[in-house]
């Protein structure tokens, strides 16, 4: 259960504040320059009671256990707690970490949170005391030039074993989010289709009753399909559903959020616009999103890239404007904004960010590449202000580099690190004038097979490094660093495409690295390589259902390779190739036609569309780009620009037309964000509208007979969404096969957090 279901509120710091009755005060940021710095926010209040958040940030030497204590000056009473044991004696609190919070780094931070009560006034606490040392003073004034390391800098050999973990509990192995049932409402015809999560625990024995206000709709508990055509339903009606579990009704879900005319906007803050240093100006569009629960209350926040008009590929030349990174309710409400600064360059290939819960304390962090001049969501600095690396073509290519953790309620550092693998000499990744250097790709991995780990990478046309790092009790720490240069490891240089895809290959329960035509084992290490080298399309899942394991379809960019491959994702053994046809530039595989089993692959350099076994099928579909479980059948459907097509024989048919969007990254023609974020097992659809104004969400409006858990309970989809945003933007697939003549899909190997 979530220990709230309130949603935050972001407070100013000041040195002191009060609470009056019905008004909500700010926090008070008390710290000490040689202990502790404690971050006390309301985060909301009703009649008679206040929910507030405590971040603790430890300045001072490391600790390993900890414990906090204040005392409350009006009668406050702490009813509940989450992330940490509270006692309350009078009015005297104290607040214990528990076990995956115990240490606290230098600079490191850990947090819980509470429900209490309140009568008349609701003041905040005059000081706190972490392990008796009371914290008293303010942060630092003066802007540091680098920020302090919580790890060893990139040079020093990463540990040879992991950082100790805690066990999950029996139920599941895996650490996934603990979603609400994520219920809409859309429009269709005359009626509303309401749909649901089924979780991932949740495979068997759970039914459910469908609300209308007060009414029950549906006659019998439905046991199928997580939808209900509502039809002659009034637009707008309210809708919550409830399960029924051994025959007995459980508690009723969160409102159905609706989408009135089938979609949902979400309203953005565009960022100004500005001028570069050589006179240009720029604008602001929306660009790459994600998602993540980060608040902990269940529903999914969007986490959002701004892109000035002036982004450039790391082949062209010219300053870009500075780089925003959002955070939205699904309301609209902006959570906060993160400045990387004038040292992060625009473009497609410079900020890869992820969203996930790290740390597995049952909210996401948000993770990327940051640099002097970063300014963090609640206004913290990193390094210097006044430092400015660009030459006067524009590229950065000297200066520190960093890897950020970012708190994904607030926006706030959590942990910076020295970026691994650091530039070193420009030239030692392919030419000198800095295009091939700043390269970046990144994901989320199950390394250990339960908690999962950020990886961040640099490289692909020759030198290809990959970091692993964890992110536990508050601070960074590398897992391992893979390296084509290093001994036994040269046939994964030169193999690196424009994406990576994460996957349990070889079904031991962890996942590995799919660097493009490289793959990377969970322990750093090569696992093998076709040696067919860089593409800019791959997919990764289990396309033919009728072989064990996974697949890997991918195209090729060298004249001299197969212009797209089907290989067995655990040896790389190629199945079926294409001749070489010189550059392929796009490439999809997927179940799209129910006329051959398993999925279809397709390419630009190839005529027709080949079957599990690389014979020729039938017609080529009209669009190699993205994908999207829309219409009722397990069959997929043609995601382009801003339509939805069905792949028919004879040509498509138009599912949706997108009105007022626009779509990403030019000729890529990408939306947002593509996923199961909503409803059931479907996708939705996120695209910009075309003044940047709003993210517009789309669901499908069409019934569907077919039972599946919510694919954000799948490990290897879940890290998908995650790694969709990294350059050339590729579109999310399962680790079981969905498709024609389907088996029921594997019970996953989770627990929720």
């Amino acid at each position: 259960m979530h220990p709230s279901r309130h949603r935050l509120i972001l407070l100013a710091a000041t040195t002191a504040a009060t609470v009056v009755a019905g008004t909500l005060g700010a926090v008070v940021a008390s710290a000490a320059a040689v202990g502790c710095r404690v971050d006390y926010q309301i985060t909301n209040q009703w009649q008679g009671g206040f929910g507030a958040n405590v971040t603790v940030t430890n300045l001072g030497d490391p600790v390993n256990g900890w414990t906090l204590t204040w005392s409350y000056a009006a009668g406050q009473q702490v009813t509940q707690a989450w992330s940490a044991t509270v006692t309350q004696s009078g009015a005297q609190v104290t607040a214990r970490n528990v076990d995956y919070n115990a240490a606290i780094a230098t600079n490191g931070s850990a947090g819980f949170g509470f429900n209490g009560s309140w009568t008349g006034s609701n003041p905040v606490p005059s000081s706190f005391a972490l392990n008796g040392t009371t914290c008293t003073g303010t942060p630092p004034t003066e802007e540091p030039t680098t920020p302090p390391p919580t790890t060893p800098p990139p040079t020093t050999p990463p540990p040879t074993t992991p950082p100790p973990t805690t066990p999950p509990p029996a139920t599941g192995a895996v650490q996934m989010e603990n979603l609400d049932r994520g219920l809409i409402s859309v429009r269709s015809g005359s009626g509303n289709l309401v749909s649901w999560r089924l979780l991932g625990t949740e495979t068997s024995g759970v039914a459910f009753n469908l609300y209308r206000g007060s009414t029950r709709v549906n006659a019998n508990p439905i046991t199928g399909a997580t939808n209900y055509l509502d039809s002659g339903a009034a637009a707008g009606s309210a809708y919550t559903v409830r399960a029924v579990v051994g025959g007995a009704e459980q508690p009723a879900s969160a409102p159905a959020v609706q989408f009135g005319a089938g979609y949902l906007d979400v309203p953005l803050q565009v960022p100004a616009g500005g001028t570069t240093p050589s006179g240009e100006s720029y604008s602001y569009s929306a660009n790459d999103a994600s998602v993540g629960d980060l608040n902990g209350d269940g529903t999914y926040e969007i986490v959002l890239k701004w892109d000035p008009s002036n982004a450039k590929d790391n082949s062209q030349s010219g300053y870009t404007g500075n780089v925003y990174v959002d955070a939205y309710t699904l309301t609209g409400t902006r959570l906060w904004r993160i400045d990387l600064g004038r040292n992060i360059r625009a473009g497609a290939h410079y900020t890869q960010f992820q969203v996930y819960d790290y740390d597995g304390d049952g909210r996401a962090e948000v993770a990327m590449k940051t640099a002097d001049g970063t300014r963090s969501g609640t206004g913290q600095l990193i390094g210097s202000s006044s430092a400015d690396y660009r030459n006067s073509s524009g590229y950065v290519l000297s200066g520190p580099e960093y890897l950020t953790m970012f708190n994904g309620q607030t926006g706030a550092i959590a942990s910076t690190v020295s970026y691994d693998p650091p530039r070193g000499t420009v030239s030692s990744w392919g030419d000198s004038y800095g295009n091939r250097v700043d390269r970046f790709l990144a994901g989320t991995a199950y390394l250990d097979g339960q908690r999962p780990s950020l990886i961040m990478a640099r490289g692909y046309y020759t030198r290809a490094v990959i970091a692993a790092w964890d992110f536990r009790n508050g601070a960074l720490t590398k897992r391992w660093t893979f390296d084509s240069n290093s001994s036994g490891n040269g046939a994964a240089a030169g193999q690196g495409n424009h994406q990576l895809s994460v996957a349990d290959v070889d079904a031991d329960g962890r996942q590995e690295i799919v660097y493009g035509a490289a793959t990377i084992d969970d322990n750093g290490r090569l696992l093998h390589s076709t040696g067919n080298g860089h593409g800019d399309a791959m997919h990764v899942g289990d396309l033919d259902p009728g072989r064990a394991g996974l697949e890997v379809f991918k195209v090729d960019e060298d004249g001299s390779k197969p212009s797209s491959y089907f290989a067995d994702a655990r040896t790389g053994q190629v199945l079926w190739s294409t001749p070489a046809s010189g550059d392929n530039g796009r490439g999809v595989s997927a179940d799209i036609w129910a006329g051959s089993p398993g999925a279809e692959s397709w390419s630009s350099a190839v005529a027709g569309l080949a079957n599990t076994r690389g014979q020729n099928v039938g017609r080529k579909p009209s669009s190699a780009n993205f994908l999207a479980w829309w219409d009722g059948d397990p069959v997929r459907e043609l995601l382009d620009a801003t339509k939805i097509d069905k792949y028919g024989t004879g040509g498509e048919t138009r599912l949706l037309d997108g009105s007022g969007v626009a779509s990403n990254n030019g000729t890529k023609s990408t939306p947002a964000l593509s996923g199961d974020i909503l409803g059931d097992w479907r996708e939705e659809v996120i695209w910009r509208t075309t003044d940047s104004r709003a993210l517009r969400i789309y669901s499908t409006p069409t019934p569907t007979s077919t039972r599946i858990y919510t694919l954000m309970h799948d490990p290897q989809y879940r890290v998908a969404i995650a790694w969709q945003n990294t350059a050339y933007n590729q579109p999310p697939h399962p680790g079981f096969f969905i498709g024609n003549g389907m088996g029921t899909p594997p019970a996953p190997d989770i627990h929720l957090r």
